[in-house]
């Protein structure tokens, strides 16, 4: 079967060749797969700044129908369709982090698309554990979404605490940072999204999806939007998306006494900031990554119930073996998010 394969260490060393089907092992069904997202995790690892095993195929958001089933499994058919949690690959399964259902601090854990094969692919082989049955009402391009939609939704429903009549401000309008804008402005809020005149095709979205306003930091003055919308007080959220120093500075420097800061974005680096301001504004502080098992079933009621349309999030649709313009498009900020298919 075709893959997009990272082949080596190193900057790049990915490319479209030849890989072996898998072997459904008797514990293991196999997927053979509809739909798989670029994630901003897919490029780290093309250039090398993320973890990874070469050889090992990319990919890790996807959905698809069963097409085999191992001899010991009983409790799904072929022909199912699931969106599978990639992130369990690998994991102890006894750590007091797997028993409580957070399974991403576990020191075992690899994922799919970087730790062992992913869904840049026509096959994949699966535990039943990491399957989503997807409901009828939802269709495979979006299943193909849990995931980042449920990094989302554990940002927004389970780390970030708001009032109605809150003012947020969302800095970094990448897919994530998106797919938050959207969970927050189902809840009603004010969100000022911000960015840079790079990031200009999704600003725009920003306002179709709900945005009260979007800022290009880089032309306009941030700290005097906020000042003027929030009547001076400054915003009661800030949720960095965007993984960039000068972000985390806006955001903190937008925020009112006691207001709340969720860290979502990855630097790969140190950074100089205004930590003062913690201490001054007596802020709270809190990280956000991945998800649990439990984010993943709220997911999948949300987007069964369609609280929040995700449709729109999907700018472009590719052949698996146009990867390359999919990548490009993605570092250039012209894609929200970009679904390749495999046949």
């Amino acid at each position: 079967m075709k893959a997009v394969v990272k082949y080596d260490k190193g900057p790049g060393n990915v490319d479209y060749r030849d890989m072996p089907d898998p072997h459904c092992a008797d514990d293991k069904v196999i997927i053979e797969i509809a739909h798989c997202g670029i994630c901003g995790t897919d490029l780290h690892v093309y250039h090398d700044t993320f973890r990874n095993f070469p050889p090992v195929i990319l990919g890790h958001e996807f959905s698809g129908k069963i097409v085999e089933i191992g001899k010991n499994i009983t409790n799904v058919q072929i022909g199912d369709s699931y969106s599978v949690l990639g992130a369990t690959a690998v994991q102890c399964g006894h750590c007091e982090y797997c028993e409580s259902g957070e399974f991403m601090f576990c020191k075992n854990r690899r994922g799919m698309g970087h730790g062992v094969h992913g869904a840049f692919t026509k096959y994949a082989t699966i535990r039943p554990n990491q399957l989503f049955a997807v409901p009828g009402s939802v269709p495979l391009e979006h299943a193909a979404l849990v995931e980042p939609m449920a990094v989302a939704v554990h940002v927004v429903e389970e780390i970030a605490q708001f009032k109605l009549g809150d003012v947020v401000l969302l800095s970094g309008p990448g897919p994530i940072g998106l797919l938050c804008l959207k969970m927050l402005v189902a809840h009603g809020l004010q969100v000022i999204v911000a960015g840079t005149s790079e990031d200009s095709m999704r600003l725009d979205m920003a306002i179709k999806y709900g945005a009260e306003t979007v800022v290009k930091v880089d032309q306009e003055n941030l700290q005097e939007i906020v000042q003027e919308i929030t009547n001076g007080k400054g915003v009661s959220l800030a949720i960095e998306s965007a993984g960039a120093e000068v972000s985390v500075r806006n955001c903190m420097e937008a925020l009112m006494p006691l207001g709340r800061y969720v860290q979502v974005g990855h630097f790969g680096k140190d950074l100089v900031l205004p930590w003062d301001l913690v201490a001054f504004r007596q802020l709270k502080v809190y990280g956000s990554v991945g998800y649990t098992k439990a984010t993943w079933h709220r997911t999948m009621r949300i987007l069964e119930q369609n609280a929040v349309d995700i449709s729109d999030i999907i700018t472009h649709r590719l052949a698996l073996k146009d990867w390359r313009k999919g990548f490009d498009l993605m570092e250039e900020k012209k894609a929200i998010k970009i679904l390749l298919n495999p046949s």
